[in-house]
Formats: structure tokens, sequence, C-alpha cells
């Protein structure tokens, strides 16, 4: 959780002025964690994001241009929300002028009076040894790491499956999404900000370009092309990867690969098939297994191919 740059920026360029309101900090029982955040524009009728909801984001989104800085909020007697604590939110409006003063910062600190030194340490412990900052209010300053994605994600294909992931995927600020797929005709008018579509007539070609420790999740409209990138990865250094089909396919598949010379530890390095069964085989249905297994990996877990996975074939 940090502070959304790339998302501000992408706002800012759309609709000129955007409020940025987050939760500094909670006592007791809340919808959202601090550092959660919603961008409200048009005069507080559009948003995106997400502060918890309810009558605590109607009342922020309403008010967002019209009273800036830190308030304080108690959810029961002051809103009638179930949630018996108490929310302090930050809210500051952004234009071209305001978001270019942010462009070279790591970590965003502001409040009234002088920086106190408490902050000024967290700052140069970011900046000097790369600690890592959480979002917290400090002695009346709030204080926020920028997001920058750690994890590279490849998506090969842009059929029903990978728009689908794509949905799911994108509006995730840690993920840096790579979409291939054969052509540019095969992607959707509107691809989700953020997302970087590669249309390549070789597509296995580009696995060499892919960082070492990219996850990778093929599922093109050729049995044949997917075959070929998992030739391509399996050549390659990948953190891990993920293959749409049937057992029958990847039995196949492993049969050839080990013909190529692929020693059998590092082809089942791939997880085939992908999905899960309980879902079903709907596109957004093994959209969300997918997407659900990463972000399992994400938090430390390992990311090996569960039995209970399935998929229909690609």
């Amino acid at each position: 959780m940090g502070f959304d740059l790339a998302g501000l920026r992408a706002a800012v360029t759309r609709h000129g002025r955007v409020a940025r309101v987050v939760v500094a900090e909670v006592a007791g029982s809340a919808p959202r964690e601090v550092g959660a955040a919603m961008l409200v524009w048009d005069d507080g009728r559009a948003q995106s994001g997400t502060i918890g909801g309810g009558a605590l984001e109607l009342m922020a989104a309403r008010a967002a241009f019209a009273r800036q800085g830190l308030s304080r909020h108690s959810l029961g007697p002051e809103l009638g929300q179930c949630c018996g604590g108490a929310v302090v939110l930050l809210t500051e409006v952004y234009d071209a002028a305001a978001l270019a003063a942010l462009e070279r910062c790591e970590v965003i600190a502001r409040g009234i009076g002088a920086m106190p030194l408490a902050v000024a340490r967290l700052r140069d412990r970011a900046r000097a040894q790369g600690a890592t900052v959480q979002p917290q209010l400090v002695q009346g300053w709030f204080v926020e790491p920028v997001t920058r994605p750690s994890r590279d994600v490849w998506i090969w294909g842009a059929g029903h499956v990978g728009r689908a992931l794509v949905s799911v995927l994108a509006p995730l600020p840690d993920l840096a999404v790579s979409w291939v797929d054969t052509s540019a005709a095969r992607f959707p008018a509107e691809v989700p900000e953020g997302v970087t579509t590669v249309p390549a007539a070789d597509p296995a070609r580009l696995v060499s370009h892919a960082p070492d420790r990219g996850e990778h999740l093929v599922l093109t409209y050729s049995h044949e092309l997917d075959f070929m990138l998992c030739h391509a990865l399996l050549s390659h250094r990948f953190g891990w990867a993920g293959l749409i089909g049937s057992g029958t396919k990847w039995a196949r598949f492993r049969t050839r690969l080990r013909a190529l010379g692929h020693e059998d530890a590092q082809i089942l390095r791939i997880c085939c098939p992908i999905g899960q069964k309980d879902y079903g085989k709907h596109p957004q249905a093994i959209a969300i297994g997918v997407a659900g297994h990463l972000l399992h990996h994400g938090k430390g877990s390992s990311l090996a191919c569960p039995t209970h996975f399935s998929a229909s074939g690609a």
C-alpha cells in the first residue's frame, strides 16, 4: 500500500483537477486500512478506488474539493456505520503543477509547519538505505512510499481468458503487466491503464527480453504457439509460468519438451493446467482462480502447481 503516483498522473491527465482522499489513521474497527485511497473528480460525482464505501466514502467524495487537509470521523456516532471505530482522512487536490512536484519522490511526506525530525529520519532511511516505509501519520505529518510495481507479469494471448486476466490483474499497483499477442488487432480497443501491449509476429522471440524473475501466463489461440512459448521459457530464466490447457495437452507438451532436451525437473516448473476447477470454465472464473494463485504467491507462499487446478483446453 502506498501512493499510486502513476494512477494519479493518469487521472489528472484525463480530468484536469483530481482530489485524493487517503486513510491516514485508524482507531478501532474501520472498513479499510491506513493507506487505502480513492481519487475523486467532477466535483465529487465521479471516483476510482475506495476507502471502504458506505456513508464515510459518500461524505468524503462530496466534500473532497471543499475540505482539504486532515479530518477525523467517528464512524458510528457521526456517520451511523456499524464499525465502531474512527478514521483520520487526508484530502488533497492535485492538478498538473502540483503533480510535477512529486515526480522524483520515493517517499511523500506532508503536513503543517516544520517537518518533524522523526519524519525526516524515515525519509532519509528510505533514501539512503532502501528501508521500507509504511503509510503512517507521524506527529501530524502523513508519510507514504510511492508505489512502484515489484512484479513483472507477462500475459501471452489476448483472447477471452487473456482479456479476463488483464481486467482482474491490471488494477493491482504492484504488478507491471505486459500483454503480448501476434498482432495489434487482437487487443481490445480499450486497454486498462498501465498495461503494456506488445504486438509481435513471433511472440516466442520476446521471451528473452522478459526479466529473469518474470511471471508468465501462456494462453494463446494456438497450441503450437503455446508450445513454442513453453520451449522459449524453459530456455530462459523465469520466476513462474502457467499454461492453459487440459491434462492431455500438457502430457503431449511434456513429451515434446523432453525431446528438445529439457529435463523433467525444469519442465515441471510450468504449471498446467491453470484455473481452478471448482470455479468452472468461464474465462472470468479462470482469471479469478489464477489471480488468487498469483496473489498468494506474492505474499511469500510457494507458487507450486496445485493439483486442484484445472481449465478448459485453449
